[in-house]
């Protein structure tokens, strides 16, 4: 199966997942077009509000150069609703055994949250090495990852949580991270006013972050 870190081929330095919340399903569209525009072609859909699936059918269907997931997928039935929806990759905040085999049954991409060398020990024993980790910036940030890829170096991971354009660069830094989520490029007044210019514009800036820091989003 392919990787998560390599949905992007068309843009192998892809270092930034938006992690996106969409209160309204019409403005699916014209902001994965922003976010593509800006150079962030992956984009995580929450399953957080009423709107999120309807989300991820429209940016399916209508931006083809979008490759759409699904975030905080929590449960089976989560995982059947957004596949049947039209997503490409499945992210959760953590697992369960029940959730890791829906995700794998699916058919596409996934991360499973860890926070814990743990779990990733748990997730290394069942074939996974493609993780979330999350809270990233609560549960241990840039060093805890750093000192996991001694021990630990087969497994791969996807920052999520308080990241920010700030700390992006340092955590893209380690080896063993394949990318970033994040939500600097979505801020709310923004996304209230509709300015998709303006998400256009930090997406440019957040896709800049992988130039030359040799972030594995293709293979």
């Amino acid at each position: 199966m392919t990787s998560v870190f390599g949905l992007a081929p068309a843009a192998p330095d892809v270092p930034v997942v938006p992690v996106v919340v969409i209160e309204d399903a019409a403005d699916a569209v014209p902001l994965a077009r922003a976010l593509v525009a800006g150079g962030l072609p992956l984009i995580e859909v929450t399953l957080r509000t009423p709107a999120a699936l309807d989300a991820v059918r429209a940016i399916s269907a209508e931006v083809p150069e979008a490759v759409v997931g699904a975030g905080t997928v929590v449960s089976a039935a989560g995982v059947a609703d957004a596949v049947g929806a039209g997503a490409r990759f499945l992210v959760s905040p953590g697992w369960t055994e029940r959730l890791l085999d829906a995700m794998r049954d699916a058919g596409v991409p996934f991360l499973p949250g860890v926070s814990t060398a743990s779990e990733v020990v748990a997730l290394l024993e069942r074939g996974v090495r493609d993780m979330k980790f999350f809270p990233a910036e609560a549960a241990g940030g840039v060093p805890y990852l750093k000192s996991l890829a001694g021990p630990l170096p087969q497994a791969r991971f996807c920052p999520t949580g308080g990241v920010s354009l700030a700390s992006a660069p340092a955590y893209l830094s380690l080896p063993n991270v394949g990318c970033v989520g994040g939500t600097w490029m979505l801020p709310p007044d923004a996304l209230a006013a509709r300015d998709w210019a303006r998400v256009e514009s930090l997406a440019r800036g957040a896709a800049r972050l992988g130039r030359g820091l040799g972030v594995p989003v293709s293979g």
